[in-house]
């Protein structure tokens, strides 16, 4: 999408992004990719499933297998809360939950204030990091979804789903 930014004469994309958090760390993915986010839901744990998935939910008929993604990202566990959430997305034609421990606001911000991660962005394994939203007061790191769930991964959730 590009509109323009008033005041520029050329055009400016401007990037729509689910804002989440996950411990301190703010974290944003593309709105194009969310179908819904929910408060957290019951867990059906699913025997032989892989390390990475969290359990499965039952969403309008649909068996969605659930993420942490603290776990993911390499980040400690931490216990749900009433601000925990799980974002749906749609991946590479799959449907998959993410846990995250809060859901913090929908936001546009221009393409031209993000660059490329450091090497070692807030503990996270950069290979997920699409770029770094500088912003007024804090950052904001854009994950790529399509780079979170490798090939190997898609089968086994396949396989719980």
């Amino acid at each position: 999408m590009t509109e323009k930014v008033e005041g520029k004469s050329e055009s400016t994309e401007i990037l729509q992004l689910v804002s989440f958090l996950i411990g301190n760390e703010e974290f944003g993915v593309d709105i194009l990719y969310v179908q819904e986010i929910n408060r957290m839901l019951p867990l059906t744990k699913v025997p032989n499933s892989p390390d990475f998935v969290e359990g499965v939910v039952n969403l309008r008929g649909r068996v969605i297998p659930v993420i942490d993604l603290r776990s993911k990202l390499g980040m400690p566990k931490k216990a749900h809360d009433k601000n925990t959430r799980i974002i749906v997305v749609e991946v590479n034609s799959n449907t998959i939950g993410f846990i995250v421990d809060a859901v913090s606001e929908v936001i546009r911000i221009p393409a031209n204030i993000t660059e490329a991660p450091p090497e070692l962005a807030a503990g996270v394994d950069t290979e997920f990091i699409k770029s770094v939203g500088k912003l007024e007061d804090r950052l904001l790191i854009l994950i790529d979804l399509e780079k979170m769930i490798s090939a190997k991964e898609e089968e086994d959730l396949k396989a719980v789903a």
